[in-house]
């Protein structure tokens, strides 16, 4: 196991009515923002319930944060967040309205051009803090401190992380995932999927732990996830999902192991270019990036064949390509395509793709920095 260190401040208040207990959880005489996407936690009582919530406060509302949330539209926020003097944000909604927000919270007192948290790393050295009532689990950024941003005028989509950038609360009440479409069930369910397989599927380290942790949690959204589907009044189902999620990107898992991304990398330029759900886009990618990196993670997969699949016959490449096929089936089982042509972009389109990943210095790639980008695009090839 590698060496880390691992702190988590985010506060869990899970359960059915915990939004009630959110005014305890901020000062008494804040002035607060809350930010909301578009309009479902309005039509679902949810918003009325917060703010029902948030007695001896000051509460003002920005609403619109986009499934992808956009620098222009956050710019917004932090426009509003100066002018009323704001000291805490409230998240309401699914990880893009939490990335979203953690920008808001880092930009409004930042110096500079708030552009360059973004693309120059800029210094984060404070934050207006803010908490989270989650609506959709799949992010996990509800207890952790990234976020993923898109700058429309330029069709870039860039990650940033800082400490100061946790929540000092989330509420996780799974009966407000029963009203979600069955395609954000989905998404969301391929999305944790995902997440724990960029903390797991990567070389040994002996961190059996975290090993045990990453299987556990993908064997429960592979019994979980399709319930959730067909049985979408099932609260204890949610549950499981909603905690899952939680625990895929709250850190544990990776603490001491290496871990990927180059899946979600890949994908970030699929959603920036042709707009496809960003859990869509990592269907699409991790089956054909398992394939053509089967050799440098070749003793996980055969764990993940064994472990998570139960796949014992045979010898060790045919259960890894037997790994790779089921992890496609359940994701298509879930009604989330895993081919490029299933959304309507031809191989025509992987030039531009890889020139994005050129630009935006993904030339290097992966737990060993492997993946360069003559790779890159033969993955983007299998996948199509």
């Amino acid at each position: 196991m590698q060496n880390f260190t691992y702190q988590n401040p985010t506060r869990i208040l899970f359960g059915q009515g915990r939004i009630a207990d959110i005014g305890g959880q901020i000062p008494a005489g804040a002035r607060v923002l809350i930010t909301y996407g578009g309009g479902s936690v309005v039509k679902t009582g949810t918003l009325a319930e917060v703010k029902h919530a948030l007695t001896g406060v000051t509460v003002f509302e920005f609403g619109g944060i986009e499934a992808n949330p956009t620098y222009e539209t956050l710019l917004q926020a932090v426009e509003l967040a100066r002018r009323e003097k704001i000291d805490f944000l409230l998240a309401v909604g699914g990880g893009s309205v939490i990335d979203g927000t953690k920008f808001i919270a880092a930009a409004i007192p930042f110096a500079g051009d708030p552009w360059d948290i973004l693309a120059k790393r800029a210094p984060i050295t404070s934050a207006v803090p803010f908490g989270s009532v989650l609506t959709l689990p799949a992010t996990g950024s509800e207890m952790n401190d990234g976020a993923v941003i898109t700058k429309k005028a330029t069709q870039d989509k860039l990650a940033f992380s800082n400490p100061r950038l946790f929540p000092q609360f989330s509420v996780l009440d799974p009966a407000k995932t029963l009203t979600l479409p069955p395609r954000q069930v989905a998404n969301g369910v391929v999305d944790a999927f995902v997440h724990i397989v960029e903390q797991y599927l990567t070389y040994p380290v002996e961190a059996r732990v975290q090993d045990r942790f990453a299987e556990g949690l993908l064997l429960t959204l592979i019994e979980e996830g399709p319930r959730a589907l067909s049985e979408p009044d099932n609260l204890d189902v949610r549950a499981n999902i909603m905690w899952t999620a939680t625990l895929a990107l709250n850190g544990l898992i990776g603490a001491g192991v290496p871990q990927d991304w180059s899946t979600h990398m890949l994908g970030h330029e699929i959603t920036a270019l042709h707009g496809v759900d960003h859990a869509q886009t990592l269907a699409i990618v991790l089956p054909a990036m398992l394939h053509v990196r089967r050799e440098e993670k070749h003793a996980k997969l055969v764990q993940y064949a064994a472990r998570v699949w139960g796949l014992h016959d045979g010898d060790e490449n045919a259960r890894i390509d037997a790994a790779i096929e089921r992890t496609r089936e359940f994701f298509e089982s879930l009604s989330v395509p895993t081919r490029l042509s299933a959304y309507g972009i031809g191989a025509d389109a992987i030039p531009a793709l890889v020139a994005q990943l050129e630009r935006h210095g993904m030339k290097r790639l992966g737990e060993r920095r492997s993946l360069d980008l003559a790779a890159s695009q033969r993955v983007y090839e299998l996948a199509a």
